[in-house]
């Protein structure tokens, strides 16, 4: 579609909603991301050149969003709520410029993907002047039905005012509409102007559209590609189709999941082929798994780049900043946090590694914890290269281990150990001869007096 141009809507105000929040409802989230950021990122894939995001008043978090995740984007205030094509109006400043294509879509429909978008649009590149996406259901209610002849869409006909023979009719409205550039505008003005109800529907402009002599055809997405949200039950149906969504193609492009239902991803995990992961496994924001890695049950990563080659947990915590070299182990019951493992570095188990870089073949035991905030600054520990730190040893930053450093196990180091050095932090063992007998007997007379004395 590089040789037309596209102008892309995006309708996020206006919007019916029982979400019972003081959050506008296109910034609640579906897989870490908000609803109208999935819909930026579907337009992105269909290569529209310029996005219009139209928004109600007072709504400086939306706008926001948007600057961040499409600096291009432009948003247009509706001022007040009096239906879709008012709301598509408030983009006028943008309709006016030239485009091959415009497209109408909403901030609340956040599963459309880009392949759909591009169904819209080759409609019109093969002459369409007006298309909608329409869906198949077995359980139509509600919808608006798409009354089509030979491929011509005819009329959009509502539920209440359809009639039995339509109600038949599976094939409903998404809503999601395709303009022609050198139509968009009178058209959406047509509804304006004739409208007597005092509110103006985007769907008024098929009739328009057929009674001007246009061409005016329908393309089929599917339901589950245009569900909107309006309840939080919605919003957790949506997340799961989304999360099967993500599991489906993390398996179809050489991924092992166990237990697939278990695994939940956000929307910008990567895993390369040949990942394995196993049961009960959550990737938030920022995740980046290399082909080869394995993530155990249990884990919980979030801003991490793992290498080839590394083990994951089980129960282990990788916080964001975390990177893994190829073959590092983070074991269970580890938490990380902006810190780097060299190649072949370990953590295996009970541990905590923050603000810290821990050198390649290091072996990080047991109970072991960088001390980073002192309450006010984060302070970082560095561990060279081949490093042994024993277990249940506190480093307290900022500190450095040089290369093949060695940590006795419970010492509490506070000062730089240099390379090939082994340091003890820890008080001297004092053993008494016989004395364990006599403690013991004292300690057991004492209980006895005590039970004595209760009883």
């Amino acid at each position: 579609m590089s040789d037309r141009t596209c102008l892309s809507i995006v309708l996020a105000a206006g919007l019916g909603t029982r979400m019972k929040s003081d959050l506008p409802k296109v910034l609640h989230e579906i897989g870490g991301l908000a609803m109208v950021g999935h819909v930026l990122k579907a337009l992105s894939g269909a290569g529209s050149d310029r996005v219009s995001v139209v928004t109600g008043p007072e709504m400086p978090a939306l706008a926001d969003l948007v600057a961040g995740m499409m600096p291009s984007a432009l948003c247009h205030v509706q001022e007040e709520r009096l239906g879709t094509a008012h709301a598509a109006l408030a983009a006028r400043e943008a309709l006016v410029q030239p485009a091959d294509d415009v497209l109408v879509l909403f901030g609340d429909t956040p599963l459309v993907t880009a392949e759909t978008v591009l169904k819209v649009r080759d409609a019109l590149r093969e002459g369409s002047d007006l298309v909608v996406l329409g869906f198949e259901t077995q359980d139509p209610f509600g919808y608006g039905r798409l009354l089509t002849d030979n491929g011509k869409l005819l009329a959009i006909r509502e539920e209440k005012d359809a009639s039995d023979e339509e109600r038949k009719v599976m094939f409903c409205n998404s809503g999601i509409m395709g303009f022609a550039g050198k139509h968009a505008l009178s058209l959406m003005e047509e509804i304006g102007n004739s409208n007597v109800k005092g509110e103006y529907y985007l769907t008024d402009a098929v009739e328009i559209a057929n009674r001007r002599g246009l061409k005016v055809s329908a393309v089929a997405g599917s339901e589950v590609e245009t569900q909107g949200i309006n309840t939080r039950a919605q919003l957790a149906a949506c997340e799961q189709d989304f999360q099967d969504r993500m599991r489906r193609a993390a398996m179809d492009d050489g991924c092992t999941l166990l237990a697939p239902h278990t695994v939940f991803f956000s929307h910008d995990t990567v895993l390369e082929p040949g990942v394995t992961v196993e049961q009960n496994v959550v990737f938030a924001g920022g995740v980046h798994v290399a082909s080869g890695a394995t993530i155990r049950a249990f884990s919980h990563l979030e801003g991490a780049a793992v290498a080839s080659g590394c083990v994951v947990g089980p129960y282990a915590r990788l916080r964001p900043g975390t990177v893994l070299e190829h073959g590092a182990k983070i074991g269970n019951f580890v938490e990380t946090k902006n810190v780097t493992f060299g190649a072949g570095a370990k953590a295996n188990h009970l541990s905590y590694v923050g603000d810290a870089s821990v050198g390649s073949k290091s072996n990080i035991g047991a109970g072991t914890i960088t001390c980073n905030y002192d309450g006010f600054l984060k302070h970082r520990t560095d561990i060279g290269s081949g490093s042994f730190v024993g277990s249940n040893s506190t480093l307290v930053a900022p500190v450095q281990l040089g290369d093949g450093a060695f940590v006795s196990a419970g010492s509490v180091i506070t000062q730089d150990v240099p390379a090939d050095a082994l340091a003890f932090g820890r008080a001297r063992q004092d053993t008494k001869e016989g004395r364990a007998k006599a403690l013991k007997e004292k300690l057991k007379a004492a209980k006895d007096a005590k039970s004595g004395s209760a009883a």
